[in-house]
């Protein structure tokens, strides 16, 4: 059968399988839904449950003219039919899924890109926890979640064709180095420089401002901090303003030489995007670790007030749960942290592969791997929720289904195995891989290859613009977003039956 072109997607599935299903107003929930456990997928592919049936039609029962026009659908992103039968669990249906294998890995590359786009549109992540951390001794494990949080969002809003741009520069060579380490791509300066009429210009603003008076003595002091330039009445504000969302425990803010800095760079970077992007608004979101929360919605609110543009109005807080360490008697640090994690990726490289980790290749391997490990911990579990992380030997395995270690490794083999076959093609041992026109796709029929294509290549556009969207326009000022989403899709997908062991 013949489909109706384009992409194949599950949402673009769901939404046709509806619409032929209820042929009168209905309610907007979906009857349909898509089935993923291996058990059902060996019978069905979509089930529409009698239950819903039930509201729809007389006794549940379906019209054969609607199951008709169910089984010949032709429509942009649907996959061809197979079936489309009446059963006592409800209405489903299977794909024909040589058809289906054939048209997707044909056009794999369409499957790395996201569902939506959002091109030109430009967006500004300001994480602040590099802004306090003058250097890399200072940088805790809620500063390296924001860091990572930051970093995977950046990449999932770039691939979704937004401009994004990063705050704050960190000049910090062990930052720099640690970040480098960390495979995090961080600007060491800004594009525009701040300068020092940024500073004054705003400290003219604030001696202009309603809220703002000269700092005086309180009760006990002796003297004024000699960075202290104002002291700003965010209460009345918030009041004034009617704005939601905010710590009901603001009320002074001592404004510094470093507040009016941040807001200068901030600044300067939505006028660079005002002049880069359409529509010369941009969206800034700060992603803050929990314990800088309060401090962040004392600049959110100074920046507000000093400047009543647009790109204030729409500033998000993105906010990270606390990293803990089981077990552990002394704080634990971003540096030490990284060297655990790798020292304990050594050994079990050692373990794995013997002497061959003795080579110096490994040295890049083993903290690529180390990376991925800290990377697939961080993002594990939704950034709003606190992480407790386990530092024995025992939660670092390349045998395990659930670590960045596993996956990278199976990464590694399947590039190796790809390599020795290429190699094997060029010195005449096997024959070179025919076009895709001449596959038989029909001779996938192991359950895994389905499982493969169906939960996992099929639905990753939508999880990778899951995994972008934004709550922008939401009320309140903070939003969530879903960057455990690629994380476990990358997990399921890496985690069926271990390779054959291969050396990467």
């Amino acid at each position: 059968m013949e489909t109706g072109g384009g992409r194949f997607g599950v949402s673009e599935t769901l939404g046709a399988l509806n619409a032929a299903l209820k042929k009168e107003p209905a309610p907007p929930a979906s009857v349909w839904f898509k089935e993923s456990s291996a058990r059902n997928l060996r019978s069905r592919d979509f089930l529409a449950p009698q239950a819903a049936l039930r509201a729809l039609f007389a006794g549940g029962q379906v019209p054969k003219d609607i199951i008709e026009d169910v089984i010949s659908l032709k429509c942009p992103g649907v996959p061809p039919l197979q079936s489309c039968q009446q059963t006592p669990l409800g209405l489903t249906v299977q794909l024909q899924r040589p058809a289906a294998f054939q048209q997707v890995l044909n056009s794999i590359a369409e499957f790395t890109k996201p569902s939506q786009s959002a091109s030109g549109q430009s967006i500004i992540l300001n994480c602040t926890p590099l802004r306090s951390r003058r250097s890399l001794d200072m940088l805790s494990l809620s500063n390296l979640r924001a860091i990572l949080v930051t970093d995977h969002l950046a990449e999932v809003l770039r691939i979704q064709g937004m401009n994004v741009h990063l705050l704050p520069a960190v000049p910090d060579e062990g930052i720099q180095k640690f970040l480098h380490q960390l495979r995090v791509d961080w600007p060491s300066e800004l594009g525009a420089a701040c300068i020092p009429e940024d500073v004054l210009a705003l400290k003219q603003l604030l001696s202009q401002c309603p809220y703002a008076t000269a700092p005086g003595l309180e009760p006990g002091q002796t003297r004024l901090a000699d960075d202290l330039i104002f002291k700003v009445h965010l209460k009345n504000f918030l009041a004034q303003q009617s704005l939601e969302g905010y710590d009901p425990n603001l009320d002074v803010c001592l404004v510094t030489e470093e507040k009016l800095q941040v807001l200068a760079e901030l600044r300067q970077m939505v006028l660079h995007c005002a002049g880069t992007g359409p529509g010369g608004c941009c969206r800034v979101v700060h992603v803050v670790s929990c314990e800088g929360e309060f401090q962040q919605q004392q600049v959110d609110l100074l920046w507000r007030m000093l400047d009543l543009g647009a790109h204030t109005a729409l500033q998000k807080h993105l906010v990270c749960g606390p990293v803990k360490v089981a077990n552990s008697p002394s704080p634990v640090g971003a540096p030490q942290y990284f060297q655990l994690r790798r020292c304990q990726m050594y050994e079990a490289s050692v373990m794995k592969y013997g002497e061959l980790v003795q080579d110096d290749s490994w040295t890049e391997i083993i903290s690529v791997l180390t990376s991925a490990a800290i990377r697939f911990e961080m993002l594990s579990t939704a950034h709003q929720s606190q992480i407790i992380l386990d530092l024995e030997d025992s939660s670092i395995s390349t045998k395990g289904t659930k670590s960045g270690a596993f996956v990278m490794y199976n990464c590694a083999r399947l590039a190796t195995l790809f390599k020795t076959y290429q190699q094997a093609v060029e010195q005449g041992a096997y024959p070179a891989f025919p076009p895709a026109s001449e596959l038989n796709f029909s001779l996938l029929r192991e359950e895994g290859e389905w499982l493969l294509l169906f939960n996992y290549i099929l639905p990753f556009p939508e999880t990778l613009s899951q995994s972008a969207h934004l709550p922008l326009s939401s009320k309140g000022i903070r939003i969530t977003a879903s960057t455990e989403a690629v994380r476990s899709v990358t997990l399921g997908a890496g985690g069926g039956d271990d390779l054959q062991a291969v050396p990467p």
